[in-house]
């Protein structure tokens, strides 16, 4: 075996072995399992790093064996794999460091942190999934380590969510291996390509295909928060602030995405699914969430709840963008994987920190806090506004690109989609700006904690400062090498629209 055999494995056994450290570890051994955490988060992101430049010169990266006849398990890294697997290394190292610092008075800390490392191994396993078999394996694994995350404070409210979160899950996952079944019984076991298999497609395959397309959809669309199927998601919210985090940056949700985008573009093909008919459908249903999920965002109180439904419709993007068939409107829907994940960490760190330092969780509390705690205000400010869509910020760069491609196809109502959705994003986080910064403080915080100078605990403040400056860098240098944006260009040119 090769070094660049071997690479995929070890940016999987990273977090995996870092897992096993930690379960065993005591849970006085602070120190140790803060380094252990971040010595394999940071080990991680090397390896991303690793991959990325050699895809980038052209280099390959696999590693593969047979586990039962006719089917492979694959970890193969790809330009499009990359897009996801550096994300999810970037934001588990910044939110490694968020939860040490949240978590440092909390019971139970090696559980939480040894689940959160499976977790993220298991979404480096999706990421790097170089077929359907290998996918379901870790999408399944994600959603057995994510539970005890989401039950972690024992709680009724989480004990509710998490049985919710797991029936909707595992119900997904049902549905999802009875499609890889049917579709492995009429094609084979398909690995991951570029422009997928299906164009040239024989007439009587394309009945059980379209089927099959449905179904794959359906078990996906759960962990993505399509409509009907995002009731789990709201409740999951009764998690600790890194877990909310987790699931709608990095993990659940995004796995969800990214699997839709790798089943329309590298399993069956744009071009298939859309002379299949396909892509229409699955473009309705991600407007009709992408609007639900704004309008519902609007009549919640709770600051995590407001958050959870914007996420329900920030994610919707991704798989509306994919749905244009246009290699602009694609690359708008790629790009918003990585922006959506970046602002909605910003999000939910500021909102951990108003709950840890002043006991705020509900809007109407937030009066006066830009005062109280203006570096995590501004951070929230700059991830609100980057939702709404302002410039130079990351998440327009994302609407500007899916509306040219929108245009560019013919495709006008989704020009209308965006705008109405823009509107309802300033709807919803407008008058929370306006409590933070100019409504004057009205009553005590609930629950106020000092930390000397500081506005908060260093561990809970550097990570949002950081990832709202990386949406204006993002923003501002868009067309820059190695950008968000340039590198979903790569993806567009090389493997999507073949």
């Amino acid at each position: 075996m090769t070094a660049n055999t071997l690479i995929p494995l070890f940016a999987l056994l990273t977090s995996l072995l870092a897992s096993v450290i930690i379960f065993a570890l005591p849970e006085k051994g602070h120190r140790l399992r803060t380094s252990v955490n971040l010595a394999a988060a940071g080990l991680k992101l090397i390896l991303v790093g690793v991959m990325v430049w050699g895809i980038f010169h052209g280099q390959s990266f696999e590693f593969a064996f047979t586990m039962l006849p006719g089917v492979q398990f694959v970890l193969r890294a790809d330009a499009l794999s990359m897009l996801f697997a550096g994300l999810s290394a970037v934001l588990w190292l910044l939110t490694t460091i968020y939860a040490v610092g949240y978590l440092e008075d909390s019971p139970n800390r090696s559980r939480f942190f040894g689940f959160f490392s499976l977790c993220v191994a298991s979404t480096m396993g999706i990421a790097l999934a170089g077929n359907l078999f290998t996918f379901f394996l870790f999408y399944e694994m994600l959603t057995l380590s994510t539970y005890p995350l989401v039950l972690h404070r024992g709680t009724r409210q989480a004990l509710k969510a998490g049985r919710n979160y797991i029936i909707y899950t595992l119900t997904g996952g049902a549905v999802l291996l009875l499609a890889i079944a049917w579709l492995h019984g009429l094609v084979g076991d398909l690995p991951f390509r570029p422009g997928g298999h299906f164009s040239g497609l024989e007439p009587e395959l394309q009945g059980p295909l379209t089927l099959v397309f449905v179904l794959l959809i359906a078990g996906l669309g759960v962990k993505a928060a399509l409509v009907p199927l995002h009731g789990w998601l709201p409740q999951a919210m009764v998690a600790p602030a890194p877990v909310s985090a987790l699931l709608h940056a990095v993990a659940v949700v995004k796995a969800g995405a990214f699997g839709i985008v790798r089943v329309v573009c590298e399993i069956y093909g744009l071009e298939a699914a859309s002379q299949m008919g396909l892509l229409s459908g699955l473009a309705l249903v991600s407007a009709i969430t992408i609007i639900y999920g704004s309008t519902r965002a609007l009549y919640q109180l709770d600051l995590k709840r407001r958050l959870a439904f914007s996420t329900i419709s920030q994610v919707s993007y991704i798989i509306l963008g994919v749905s244009l068939f246009g290699p602009v409107g694609v690359a708008g829907g790629l790009v918003h994987l990585v922006h959506q994940g970046i602002m909605k960490i910003t999000l939910f760190f500021c909102a951990g920190n108003y709950a840890e330092t002043l006991g705020v969780h509900r809007i109407d509390e937030l009066d006066g806090a830009g005062r109280r705690m203006p570096g995590t205000s501004v951070a929230f400010t700059l991830g609100a506004f980057g939702m709404i869509g302002a410039p130079p910020l990351a998440g327009f760069v994302t609407k500007w690109t899916m509306g040219t491609g929108a245009l560019a196809v013919g495709m006008d109502w989704v020009v209308v989609v965006l705008v109405v959705s823009s509107l309802l994003n300033a709807a919803y986080f407008l008058p929370i700006l306006h409590r933070i910064w100019f409504a004057g403080q009205q009553q005590a915080w609930p629950h106020e904690r000092r930390w000397g100078r500081l506005e908060t605990s260093a561990w809970l403040l550097w990570p949002p400062l950081i990832t709202a400056v990386a949406l204006i860098v993002i923003g501002l240098l868009a067309s820059m090498p190695f950008s968000p944006l340039s590198w979903v260009n790569l993806i567009v040119e090389q493997e999507v629209m073949q």
